[in-house]
């Protein structure tokens, strides 16, 4: 039986494509739990935020971490409630920036 495609918010594809313009850092947990691994990266290699951390728990998985002046959030959230973060602010996709200037210069 064909499965139904999930609906993709608008806000949330937003949310990516304005991560997407942040400085990514890889990393591995270890021994440690992912977000434990991320904050220990974080004060060891002085990252200022915004930073996006992508920490790999084994072979399979990863999990992403948003490093903002408020503190260290899950990507998703952010991806969803960018509009919250006041350093996301100054960033937007180059779409809606192009869009914006053209419309400004008429």
């Amino acid at each position: 039986m064909a499965r139904k495609r999930k609906r993709k918010s608008r806000r949330r594809l937003e949310g990516r494509k304005i991560l997407e313009l942040v400085p990514h850092y890889n990393l591995e947990s270890g021994e440690d739990k992912p977000v434990t691994a991320a904050r220990k990266y974080i004060a060891a290699e002085g990252i200022v935020p915004p930073a996006l951390l992508v920490v790999k728990r084994n072979e399979h998985t990863t999990d992403r971490y948003f490093w903002a002046e408020k503190g260290l959030f899950g990507a998703q959230y952010v991806e969803e409630n960018h509009f919250l973060f006041p350093s996301l602010r100054g960033l937007s996709p180059q779409t809606k920036t192009a869009v914006s200037t053209a419309a400004t210069t008429r």
